[in-house]
């Protein structure tokens, strides 16, 4: 244990390489993982996490590349987590996302790092969120979290980030009935990228429309806002910071910056606790096995008998 705190003292430091090293052991739950994300807690609590989420294929991680190249001409530290489609065989992150923004992968105050989202339908895995309390800890500033981009169920993201930013684009179909639930609800920004399109205008109506008849966010102080961007030729990118900005300044200014790190730490625990029980039921099932096949074939009624068993084996939980 010694070593992994010698190794969390050097990315504490600024050292990348070792940063590296402590979010892959975060990437599976151990006694070292759980006794270094403690560490992280007692030293996080300062980064301001912006969730960018949204229509799959709407440009989102080249949109988050230039929002990269926005805060470094600011001076600040930037880290991004991509939550990508988990691989059914190896468990890893089949899309590499990071490619789009490998021009900032020799910056020393930028981190790029993807992780798979181990099937959960909101993509925001237990590894994740430790990823995120890694960065914060570590000094950056600004910690982008771009979600695995599954349309409107991907709605994880507002129970932790601070600010959220919905990515649209034109052309998509029927925009007000992408407007009416899920991912299209939570956005404290959203962003019509690909806008240099012919379509653009048209979207932008329904968007517009939506905000002022109240169809899209929550209640609230703040009143979503609606920003025009093409990732690919540069432009809204500043205005878009601007925004994100003045939102941070919002929430910095009541109680929701710190009440957002309270949910995200409480979804952390959560996911803590369904990994503690689910690994127990898989070992569970593994040393009854025998039992299990007798049940099958001899019980009057094996499904009870087997949730008995289950029940009788997690009580040490």
């Amino acid at each position: 244990m010694e070593h992994y705190m010698k190794l969390l003292v050097r990315a504490l430091n600024n050292d990348k390489l070792a940063l590296g090293k402590i979010l892959t052991i975060l990437e599976t739950p151990s006694i070292e993982s759980s006794r270094i994300l403690k560490e992280l807690i007692s030293r996080s609590g300062k980064a301001h996490v912006i969730g960018v989420t949204g229509i799959p294929g709407s440009g989102k991680s080249t949109l988050i590349s230039k929002i990269i190249t926005a805060y470094r001409r600011r001076g600040l530290k930037v880290a991004v987590l991509a939550i990508d489609p988990t691989s059914p065989l190896s468990r890893g992150a089949l899309m590499a996302d990071r490619l789009r923004m490998q021009e900032h992968t020799i910056d020393p105050n930028v981190f790029i790092r993807s992780v798979a989202s181990k099937g959960l339908k909101g993509g925001l895995s237990l590894a994740a969120l430790g990823m995120i309390e890694a960065f914060d800890a570590a000094g950056y500033d600004k910690v982008i979290v771009e979600t695995v981009g599954v349309g409107q169920a991907d709605v994880d993201i507002m129970n932790i980030a601070h600010t959220i930013v919905v990515v649209t684009m034109p052309g998509v179909g029927d925009e007000i009935q992408a407007l009416k639930a899920g991912v299209m609800e939570i956005g404290d920004i959203y962003v019509l990228n690909k806008s240099d399109k012919p379509e653009a205008n048209q979207t932008l109506e329904h968007l517009s429309f939506a905000l002022e008849t109240g169809e899209l966010g929550r209640k609230r102080l703040w009143k979503p806002k609606i920003v025009k961007t093409s990732a690919i030729l540069g432009q809204g990118i500043e205005e878009l910071v601007e925004v994100i900005e003045d939102h941070y300044e919002h929430i910095t200014n009541s109680d929701e910056f710190k009440r957002k790190i309270k949910s995200r730490r409480r979804e952390l625990l959560k996911l803590y606790v369904k990994y503690v029980i689910d690994t127990r039921v898989e070992e569970t099932i593994d040393r009854l096995s025998d039992v299990v096949d007798k049940l099958i074939v001899e019980s009057e009624d094996p499904y009870r008998e087997i949730e008995n068993l289950i029940i009788q084996n997690l009580k040490s939980v």
